[in-house]
């Protein structure tokens, strides 16, 4: 029986997993060197959606043969630090491997299985908490420039179809009268109802780690030096023992992963995030910009604008020209859109080479379970996660099979 455990990592994942363990009857103490919902957070600063539709992985067909030119390309939303290329290849190349199509649908279907039911599972999580208020419910859409460009897309929008989401059709007419300050260069939308999308990402997660903390959970502020099955050392000699433990520390994991002799293959996708503060105007829910690559999310007090793919490690500082980049986008997207102040954002999507995340006991440490590698669905897909891990930390059998997401493919 389960009376103690330990999670190492208070973003969206790992609060979910001590609050769910708490609520088990668990004692939970929950550590990170950075308060839940602070700006060094990934959750801090994603996008904000819960997109249930979001079964696509980054590793598409034909990535091969297109990524070189976006590379090149200054208004492309892919970057890379070319001095970090060689540190990239470990991972870059299983990659590039997972973008064969035999290896694509099977990715599609087990993003479908934890993405599916994100709004219930927020829902579940945050209900009767402080946390509730910042969650909406409503359409996503994808915003093209033409019928044409939605019809480029035909085989991701077949594979969301098989996953169960079908389009809303809007031609410009019914999309300008939903967003009328859009541009005219978009006249096309594809609408996905039944989604959702937080107000303030950060408040949320801060808001079920207070409530978690409220109701007797307990949260140590330090980093971690070292661990095994049973202990967790910080940094400064303090030592933590629990009967389990469970590693959500997002990027930051595969090197807490390798001290268990696990090979994470995880990489940082650098996001970055544009908000605008006191907007002229705001659209009713959020939507993608399908050429751009980028979200536009209405919040407390603001737009965000999140995307972006940056490769450059974890320790090298933000660039400038993704920024600039999305300052860019976002007039093409409403020209006559004015605001009063603007904050920048950089942080670190945890990725691995098939999009997947690890979730399940570590090979060789089966006391300590692994629940990180969101990718670009972390916030999506954080509490069904940490709730998955919970239920195996404390012995249960959750009905999702696991095999995709186990913490050993990569050897």
């Amino acid at each position: 029986m389960t009376r103690s455990a330990i999670v190492i990592g208070a973003g969206i994942t790992g609060v979910a997993a001590a609050e769910w363990l708490r609520r088990a009857g668990v004692s939970v103490t929950l550590v990170d060197r950075i308060l839940p919902g602070r700006p060094d957070q990934a959750s801090y600063g994603n996008a904000g959606l819960l997109a249930r539709c979001a079964v696509i992985p980054i590793s598409e067909p034909g990535l091969i043969f297109k990524a070189p030119r976006m590379l090149l390309d200054r208004n492309s939303p892919l970057f890379l630090k070319w001095g970090y290329l060689p540190r990239l290849l470990p991972w870059l190349l299983p990659f590039l491997r997972n973008t064969a199509p035999a290896r694509h649908r099977p990715i599609v279907q087990a993003l479908a299985a934890l993405t599916s039911d994100s709004v219930d599972q927020h829902l579940a999580l945050a209900r009767g908490t402080p946390a509730e208020s910042y969650i909406r419910q409503g359409d996503y859409a994808y915003y093209y420039r033409s019928r044409r460009d939605f019809a480029h897309e035909a085989a991701e929008i077949s594979l969301r179809r098989a996953a169960g989401f079908d389009p809303v059709e809007l031609d410009r007419e019914a999309l300008h009268a939903r967003d009328p300050h859009l541009s005219d260069a978009y006249n096309f939308a594809a609408l996905y109802p039944d989604h959702g999308w937080l107000t303030s990402p950060g408040g949320y997660v801060a808001a079920l780690a207070e409530h978690f903390m409220a109701e007797g959970g307990n949260f140590v502020q330090g980093e971690v030096a070292d661990l095994a099955e049973g202990r967790v050392s910080l940094l400064g000699g303090r030592e933590i023992t629990a009967d389990r433990i469970i590693l959500t520390a997002g990027a930051w994991s595969a090197r807490l992963a390798r001290k268990l002799g696990m090979k994470a293959r995880l990489e940082s996708e650098r996001g970055y995030h544009l908000f605008l503060q006191g907007p002229s105007h705001m659209p009713a829910n959020p939507f993608i910009v399908s050429d751009a690559k980028f979200v536009v999310t209405p919040m407390e007090d603001g737009l965000r604008c999140a995307g972006i793919v940056e490769f450059g490690g974890l320790d090298a500082p933000p660039s400038r020209a993704p920024f600039n980049l999305l300052r860019k986008r976002i007039r093409e997207v409403y020209p006559d859109l004015t605001w009063q102040s603007e904050s920048e954002w950089m942080g670190h999507r945890p990725s691995t080479p098939d999009s997947l995340p690890h979730l399940g006991p570590i090979p060789g440490a089966p006391g300590i379970i692994a629940a990180f590698g969101g990718q670009h669905v972390g916030l999506t897909i954080g509490p069904k996660l940490g709730r998955i891990a919970a239920d195996l930390a404390c012995g249960g059998q959750p009905n999702l099979p696991l095999a995709p997401y186990d913490p050993g493919r990569f050897g």
